[in-house]
């Protein structure tokens, strides 16, 4: 039988925040003006026809977005640890849960968590000097937000961006200490030129493997050499790039990736979080990927 391919997003999606609407809820020390963000984000996602869905990351930076509710964390231009981080209340889980109420009942919502390495290493350390301890405390922190958002979505993503760049000797260890156990589906994203890591990715402890297909499609070939029983989403419209792939582009990329992973493509995306793309472009992006989508199902 034909595996079934869903449609999804990374994370991140474009939508207008005035400064004014910013300082309104800072002096207030209210986040009114917040849900009306998340409903842009929601309703250009659902009216493209993309299966699981984000919140769009609209309340702040991927980074700040959990740093700014873990104890030991500080933020002035960057974040500063100061004390141990710890988890001390849910960070995104009330976002998802008003994105919950918005959608249609055959679409299913992702709880995206920055990795903790990523965390770590966008982080200016004053307090532990122990790059692997703090990296370690982050992701026991972000064990507990996933476990908060188990109830209330269809799948746990993390974002490891710098994985690509420098992959610890424990990252699987790292990423286990957030997965191990969970009742919900997990995929891994690490954006960027993933070519030399792919015998580590391939031993992940996730569910689902996530890359940036579409702008490294040499990622193919090097796949190809590895043995991956991971399911794949794979990434197949750019995210830096205004060009809006056509529909018949999107199929003739991942029937490319069917052919090495076979049933193991669960899930086509973008390739990264869509937050730089203008809003019309990053529409049409996963409106197109939609369709694709509907053709490699054989609607």
């Amino acid at each position: 039988m034909k595996q079934h391919v869903h449609t999804s997003v990374i994370g991140s999606y474009p939508i207008s925040i005035t400064t004014q609407d910013l300082m309104n809820d800072y002096f207030a020390e209210q986040q009114t003006s917040w849900t009306q963000y998340i409903e842009q984000a929601v309703h250009d996602m659902t009216a493209a026809g993309i299966t699981y869905i984000s919140d769009g990351q609209t309340r702040d930076p991927f980074i700040q977005l959990f740093t700014r509710k873990l104890n030991g964390c500080r933020i002035r231009q960057r974040t500063e640890i100061i004390g141990r981080v710890e988890h001390h209340t849910p960070i995104t889980v009330p976002d998802q849960i008003y994105t919950k109420r918005l959608l249609p009942r055959h679409v299913m919502l992702i709880g995206v968590l920055t990795g903790p390495y990523t965390l770590t290493k966008s982080s200016v350390d004053s307090f532990y000097h122990d790059e692997k301890q703090l990296a370690f405390d982050f992701a026991a922190a972000l064990r507990k937000e996933a476990e908060l958002l188990l109830k209330h979505v269809d799948l746990i993503s993390i974002d490891e961006p710098v994985f690509s760049n420098e992959l610890p000797e424990y990252a699987n260890e790292l990423i286990q200490t957030i997965t191990k156990g969970l009742s919900r589906p997990t995929r891994l994203h690490v954006c960027g030129d993933v070519s030399g890591i792919i015998p580590q990715l391939v031993d992940m402890p996730v569910d689902i493997l996530s890359h940036e297909f579409k702008a490294s499609p040499h990622l193919f070939n090097v796949f190809q050499e590895y043995p991956c029983n991971r399911n794949m989403c794979i990434g197949s419209v750019r995210s830096d790039d205004a060009v809006v792939e056509s529909v018949e582009d999107i199929v003739t990329h991942v029937n490319k990736a069917i052919a090495i992973f076979d049933k193991n493509v669960v899930q086509i995306a973008p390739d990264c979080g869509q937050r730089l793309l203008p809003r019309t472009i990053a529409f049409q992006k996963l409106k197109n990927l939609a369709v694709a989508g509907e053709i490699l199902n054989g609607g």
